[in-house]
């Protein structure tokens, strides 16, 4: 299962690895959309953790990465963001994001 994580606990869930988090809210319609497809690939992908954050609940993290619209995926690893996506993703277009940074070039 994906884990939900809050402002206190992101730095330290998404310092180490390939993590995705998902920045959604319950108001809105495309992250019902994408919150399925998360859950498909979480449950295929070993290489990289998922994790969600409601930005109603938590407000200063997404504020911190400037996030305007949802959803949108944040992908980070060790550490660092590399790559930002806005709007709803399909399956495959992740698999191809989620590729660039776990597979070794």
């Amino acid at each position: 299962m994906v884990q939900v994580v809050t402002d206190q606990d992101f730095k330290q869930e998404t310092d180490t690895g390939v993590v995705l988090t998902d920045f959604w809210a319950t108001w809105c319609g495309p992250c019902k959309m994408q919150s399925p497809v998360i859950d498909a690939l979480e449950g295929s992908r070993s290489d990289v953790k998922f994790t969600k954050m409601d930005v109603d609940q938590n407000p200063d993290t997404p504020q911190s990465f400037g996030i305007m619209a949802i959803p949108t995926l944040i992908i980070k690893k060790d550490g660092e963001v590399v790559e930002k996506l806005v709007g709803y993703h399909t399956k495959d277009q992740l698999i191809q994001v989620l590729d660039k940074y776990t597979k070794e070039a």
